[in-house]
């Protein structure tokens, strides 16, 4: 019985132990890296932050191996941590899912359950994959913000909305601004648009632009929905 209580408090490993800790944490943060390059859809693509999913998979296998079973150092490093202040805003939710994921891989990977971490990042890997590919959490009909600017000496109060009941399911006008002091100022109308199809916004935005008055017309969409 005592023996057994020692050896919760001790924590041997060898130098073969690190370095294959250390290589499954690297092979399976590649992994996850490149997960991540291949699925990213936004337009801020950080190289190195992908970098930093491997450092970090490959940095938190050797800080559990540091702790091991001891509950000094666990304190010690959980004290260590609470003075570095980390200031980088994560703005997007699938930049901390990617953290997180790197961060549970190199833990099994720091206390050798080496099948965990493959079958983790595999399976994980696979089913983001899937998610992604087929768009799962996309909207049936996504929302456009759509921008016409226009002479407002030429136009009619709302004068496009005989080509928005056409193409669109839904339409919203949000705002309206003026850009100028004069009569024939430049006024600017943004709507929040859901087409019927979405193929057709090119037919859209011809058709608005053939308005008398248009000078502009731009059809917005968030790139994460891409």
């Amino acid at each position: 019985m005592g023996n057994d209580f020692q050896d919760i408090f001790m924590f041997n490993i060898t130098a073969a132990d690190v370095i294959g800790n250390v290589i499954v944490a690297m092979l399976c943060g590649i992994a996850i890296a490149l997960l991540y390059k291949y699925t990213y859809k936004g337009l801020n693509y950080s190289s190195s932050f992908t970098i930093s999913i491997i450092m970090l998979t490959m940095i938190t296998a050797i800080v559990i191996m540091v702790i091991g079973n001891n509950l000094a150092r666990a304190f010690g490093m959980v004290g260590a941590m609470s003075i570095i202040r980390f200031r980088t805003a994560v703005k997007d939710a699938a930049d901390i899912m990617f953290i997180f994921f790197a961060l549970a891989i190199g833990l099994a990977a720091g206390v050798k359950l080496y099948s965990v971490a493959v079958l983790g990042t595999f399976l994980v890997g696979a089913v983001y994959l899937v998610v992604t590919k087929f768009s799962f959490a996309l909207p049936k009909n996504r929302e456009f913000l759509m921008q016409i600017t226009a002479r407002g000496d030429q136009i009619n109060d709302n004068p496009f909305m005989n080509i928005l009941k056409i193409y669109c399911r839904q339409h919203k006008l949000v705002n309206v601004k003026t850009m100028g002091q004069e009569p024939d100022e430049l006024m600017e109308f943004s709507y929040y648009i859901k087409m019927k199809d979405e193929r057709r916004g090119n037919e859209l935005v011809t058709d608005i632009r053939k308005l008398a008055g248009v000078e502009q017309v731009n059809l917005f969409f968030d790139e994460d929905e891409l």
